[in-house]
């Protein structure tokens, strides 16, 4: 290890058709002047418990994993000249953080795509909170310092969601064809790990008769939860 110190570092980024991420030279670059005091990175995974009316409490079913989340904390905005040779005003910082995580690209339609780089981290994300508190000020209230918290929401690319999707998995929606032996109870179990949904199933198919399924008819099982 070198030992220089590694800065925080935040760029737009530019997504191809094939998923490939790259940097957006078009847009402004933020690179921390003082280094968060750490950050959270989360995971989550849903589940359901639907079940019929009336019947027992049932095992949690997995329904689909969650988007990561990075949350970046107490990230320091400094116009005291604490940093050696780093005397920018605090209304700049905020305005070029605001400029590179948050401000709408209006050819996109939506917030940008950034990528957050420090040390070993790399993510790839949009804004989804961003909060500044000024804590110090100068005689004629312009401020010194701020503290910032961020949160980001992952991004990938629909190539990456195509890659990474199990398409046996009850988050999508499937075509089934009834053969000899099927019923909807038993299609349900198979799709959803639980027969409780069958008469929600039957409600989307509009079929009254369920319980008598034909061979060569097709229903949907779309996503439940």
């Amino acid at each position: 290890m070198s030992g220089q110190k590694t800065l925080l570092t935040i760029t737009g980024v530019t997504v191809a058709p094939d998923g490939t991420i790259s940097e957006d030279t078009s847009r402004p670059v933020f690179e921390a002047l003082i280094n968060p005091t750490g950050y959270g990175h989360d995971f989550g995974v849903r589940y359901t418990k639907k079940r019929a009316l009336g019947a027992p409490d049932m095992e949690p079913k997995f329904v689909a994993m969650q988007s990561e989340k990075l949350q970046l904390k107490e990230l320091v905005l400094d116009g005291t000249g604490a940093v050696p040779g780093a005397l920018v005003a605090v209304k700049e910082q905020v305005q070029n953080l605001r400029d590179t995580v948050y401000t709408y690209v209006g050819e996109n339609h939506e917030p940008p795509i950034v990528e957050v780089v420090w040390g070993n981290l790399l993510f790839h994300g949009r804004c989804e909170n961003l909060k500044f508190e000024y804590t110090m000020f100068m005689p004629d209230g312009q401020p010194l310092r701020a503290k910032v918290s961020m949160s980001l929401v992952e991004y990938k690319s629909q190539p990456e969601i195509v890659k990474e999707a199990d398409q046996k998995s009850p988050d999508l929606t499937h075509l089934v064809t009834v053969v000899a032996g099927d019923t909807l109870p038993l299609l349900c179990a198979r799709i959803y790990r639980d027969p409780a949904y069958y008469l929600e199933v039957a409600r989307i198919n509009g079929l009254t008769a369920f319980r008598q399924l034909q061979p060569g008819m097709s229903l949907r099982f779309p996503p439940l939860g």
